[in-house]
């Protein structure tokens, strides 16, 4: 019989194989991979749990030392020496308190073998739901085990090593003993190790018998954030982790709601011991140190751990920081004395101030308070958030104008005010007493005007300015910014940490990275060690760091800031103050300044900020003694110009920026910085020379016996025409000033050669002039028939030229109006003289000549209209012993005529700050 060549028996497996269900392959599959799976876990844990540390019995009583080292790698602090301990023995510990530490710290204690698998499961839960690391499950074997055996990191292997060894140590010890190692080991603040040490420190109370409820309570929350629980400083907060013990307590059964309640009216000032423990020297830096190695090494403690921790600290400055902030009686700082609130306290002026390497951001010192952070207390150089003042200028609105804008340090701003904020009710005033018109951004900083400033942060918009502020380590988060922060005086705050990073980077040539104390650490287990030293990142141009900075060191030579000024020491610096409508005065004052060797952020004020400062001047001096001595015996370089900024004379005034021409006048030139590219290329008109005269003539009138000048001047220029003479080639003197093309000369000297110029001068600047036109003129002799008429009369004013003291007054003295101008003259019969024309207003003089002629046009912008001026006129002898000798004056008023039409717009010029 034929076959296929295949049994029925394998036809029928091959068949039922082909209707194998898909789902069973799927979950075939599936088993396959979760086995694969297990396997590789199962592996990876046995590999974590055969290269745990073995346990041992010497690290289980005393926390590892950490040594913590300067920046030139010599030891500093030692944080496990000098520790104070008390041990006690489990036989000696309460109920109360055991029950408030399980209540807060492992419930089930007693009930689990090392590791509690009810806080497993939920910890699971919660770290694949928020990542992990983000909710613990340790229990007190476990933290027993990691601070004894194991690196803080929240690592998977960590973890699987910290379960194992917690089985393992539940196997090798009592429960009564771990609990009894774990309380005389953990760390509980102020250096104090252990809770019969605690006990001792904070309630005086050396038998733990004791102890009353709140005071367990309190130790056993306190473990948890030992320095910002620390009751001496903080007992709000402690009162806060003392409730949430209590309420813990109450859900556990160990007491009931009744005492629970009566225990959270305890005052917890009133349970502590009035002997607060000595400070940690350097402790506003290590309080830095702490942060950092919290922050970016999970779970360390530098109490406990026994880290080796490389810092960078400059002893030598931090000392000096301190004593400046200490009341030794050398001390050179002048504190004002302590001031009174209405409540009768008494408030020291407090200062925080940072100290950094401008070159890698490294915190070289930090004085945290006045007298030192004394008990791990509030460190005012890294804690606070203030209102900076105007030390935010650079950072919020001209750091960001030039960067985006590429703005020069000429560029021009308006300051006028009090100046309303479009679309808000809000008003910015000065502090200056006064507005200065058009103004160099040069100027505006350098005086610390508001206006100019918020009309900046307008232009450049809130998001820039929030966006540049972050770039340079401001934490300015969801804060709804207002247009107030462009001065400092909003809701952004900062601290001198913050203040001196952003400011370094003007300095660095606009690199930025967080300023940082910890440069490695080192785990004693298995000697790794971890870099802490932050990235640096761009965050502006070098063009605009070095403009900034340009502008900055004139602030602190010429402006606001000069009290600050390092005499020789190329530095820059920005002063800031605040103000509130409860209080008149300032609440705050700052100072950021930098060379490029260091950079130095100052802060002072009150914990309350409605008193305000007796002496806004305190940073400048703490900032000047600082800088100098740190900069001592250094060689401190200028900063450098790059290549991307040009240095370009610009004509004053000229808007937008011009250059000057070859008639622009010194004093009206001035060099400033623009990003190159951008520089003017356009030359001013304003003093281009003006044409001179023509056609000057002068020639003798025999009749009036008086020398007659005459010109022509065909221009649209606004002029006048300053008229001078010389007599037989003597010195040039001025005679008088007219709107006029002619002028009479007259008591002219027979037999005399006059030299006459005439020079036209512009109106609206005085320093633009023309080419003199000269012409001579001879004046006859008097013929003889005169000579014998007036024999007798020359032999008298001989007479009276020999006789000193006969300078008669001028006679007929007149002033009228003529259009803007007022033309003077009167009579004068006496030996030969010139002529003092004084012009005031108000008791203040304007402007004093001296002319030869019986007459004068004052002319100038002194003249206003509608204002009244008093015209004094003094003869002054010109021969013999009348030479220099003053006539007796004469004076007369005149009020010039109202002109409600006239505006006159205001110079664009610097006028000089205060």
């Amino acid at each position: 019989m034929a076959t296929n060549g295949q049994s029925r028996t394998a036809r029928r497996k091959q068949k039922k194989a082909a209707k194998k269900p898909l789902w069973k392959k799927i979950l075939m599959i599936t088993g396959i991979a979760i086995l694969a799976i297990g396997i590789g876990v199962g592996a990876l844990f046995t590999y974590y749990i055969a290269t745990a540390p073995e346990i041992d019995a010497s690290k289980l009583d005393t926390p590892y030392s950490s040594k913590i080292y300067d920046k030139d790698g010599e030891l500093f602090a030692d944080l496990g020496a000098g520790e104070q301990r008390t041990k006690v023995e489990y036989e000696e510990l309460p109920q109360v308190l055991v029950d408030a530490v399980l209540s807060t710290e492992d419930s089930r204690f007693f009930d689990h073998p090392g590791v509690d698998i009810w806080r497993v499961g939920g910890a699971v839960v919660a770290n694949v739901t928020n990542g992990f690391g983000s909710e613990g499950a340790s229990t007190i074997t476990q933290q027993l085990v990691e601070q004894s055996f194991l690196s803080p990191e929240k690592e998977i292997s960590i973890k699987v090593q910290e379960m194992w060894l917690a089985l393992k140590l539940e196997r090798e010890y009592s429960k009564e003993e771990i609990l009894e190692m774990y309380l005389n080991k953990i760390y509980y603040g102020n250096r104090a190790y252990g809770v019969g040490k605690a006990s001792e420190l904070y309630f005086g109370k050396t038998d733990l018998d004791e102890l009353t409820l709140p005071e367990a309570a309190i130790l056993a929350g306190l473990p948890q954030r030992p320095s910002a629980y620390n009751p001496f400083e903080n007992p709000d907060l402690m009162k806060d982790r003392m409730n949430t013990v209590l309420n813990l307590m109450v859900e556990n059964g160990k007491i009931s709601e009744d005492e629970a309640e009566e225990a959270r009216q305890v005052d917890i000032p009133s349970l502590l011991t009035d002997n607060t423990p000595d400070p940690t020297p350097y402790q506003a830096f290590l309080q830095q140190v702490r942060k950092e190695v919290e922050e970016k090494v999970d779970g360390a403690d530098i109490y406990t751990d026994g880290l080796e921790i490389h810092t960078t600290i400059d002893k030598d400055a931090q000392e000096h920081v301190e004593f400046l902030l200490s009341d030794e009686e050398d001390n050179p700082i002048n504190y004002p004395e302590p001031v009174t609130d209405e409540d009768g306290n008494e408030h020291d002026m407090e200062a925080g101030m940072t100290v950094l390497d401008t070159e890698t951001g490294a915190i070289r010192a930090i004085g945290g308070a006045r007298g030192g952070v004394e008990n791990d207390g509030l460190n005012y150089a890294t804690d606070i958030s203030r209102q900076p003042g105007s030390t935010f200028k650079p950072i919020m609105d001209y750091g960001p104008a030039i960067e985006d804008n590429q703005w020069s340090t000429y560029h021009q701003l308006n300051d006028d005010g009090p100046y309303d904020i479009a679309g808000s009710d809000q008003q910015i005033n000065t502090w200056a007493g006064q507005y200065y018109g058009w103004v160099s951004m040069r100027y505006a900083l350098q005086q610390s005007l508001n206006v100019p400033a918020v009309k900046t942060y307008e232009e450049i918009g809130s998001d820039r300015a929030k966006q540049f502020a972050e770039s340079l380590g401001i934490d300015i988060g969801n804060t709804d910014m207002i247009f107030t922060d462009a001065i400092g005086g909003g809701k952004v705050g900062t601290n001198p940490l913050d203040l001196a990073g952003a400011y370094r980077a003007f300095a660095n040539g606009g690199i930025y990275n967080d300023p940082y104390a910890v440069k490695e650490v080192k785990f004693p287990d298995n000697g790794r060690t971890v870099d802490l030293k932050p990235e640096p990142e761009a965050a502006m141009s070098e063009s605009t760091a070095y403009m900034i900075t340009d502008m900055l060191k004139t602030a602190i030579s010429e402006g606001t800031g000069a009290q600050a000024n390092v005499p020789g020491l190329p530095d820059a610096g920005k002063t800031g103050t605040t103000t509130h409508d409860e209080v008149e005065g300032s609440p705050d004052s700052w100072f950021s300044g930098y060379s490029t060797n260091y950079t130095i952020s100052i802060w002072t004020g009150y914990n309350d900020n409605n008193i305000t400062l007796p002496d806004t001047k305190i940073p400048h001096a703490l900032y000047k003694n600082t800088m100098s001595e740190l900069s001592q015996d250094i060689e401190t370089e200028n900063f450098t110009k790059p290549d991307s900024v040009v240095e370009v004379p610009v004509e004053k005034g000229s808007r937008p920026a011009k250059l000057p021409s070859d008639y622009t006048p010194e004093s009206e030139i001035v060099t400033e910085l623009f990003v190159k590219g951008t520089e003017p290329n356009e030359t001013s008109e304003q003093f281009d020379q003006l044409d001179p005269v023509e056609g000057l003539d002068a020639s003798f009138d025999e009749d009036s016996r008086a020398i007659q000048v005459e010109w022509d001047y065909d221009s649209e220029e606004d002029v006048s025409f300053e008229v001078s003479a010389s007599v037989d080639g003597d010195q040039m003197q001025g005679l008088s000033s007219t709107g006029d093309t002619s002028m009479e000369i007259s008591n002219v000297e027979p037999g005399t050669t006059y030299e006459i110029q005439v020079v036209a001068a512009d109106n609206d600047s005085e320093a633009n002039t023309s080419e003199p036109a000269t012409t001579t003129v001879q004046v006859p002799e008097d013929d003889a028939e005169e000579e014998e008429e007036n024999e007798d009369e020359n032999e008298d004013e001989n007479e009276d030229e020999n006789e000193r003291g006969n300078i008669p007054q001028v006679s007929g003295l007149n002033a009228s109006p003529s259009g803007s101008n007022i033309e003077i003259s009167w009579q004068y019969n006496g030996p030969p003289a010139q002529f003092e024309v004084a012009v005031s207003q108000g008791g203040s003089q304007i402007q004093t000549q001296m002319v030869g002629s019986e007459g004068i046009v004052i002319e100038g912008e002194g003249v206003q209209p509608g204002q009244t001026y008093t015209i004094t006129v003094t003869p002054v002898g010109q021969r013999g012993a009348n030479q220099d000798v003053r006539g007796e004056q004469a004076r007369t008023e005149v009020t010039m005529p109202g002109d409600d039409d006239s505006d006159r717009s205001e110079d664009g010029g610097e006028p000089g700050g205060t």
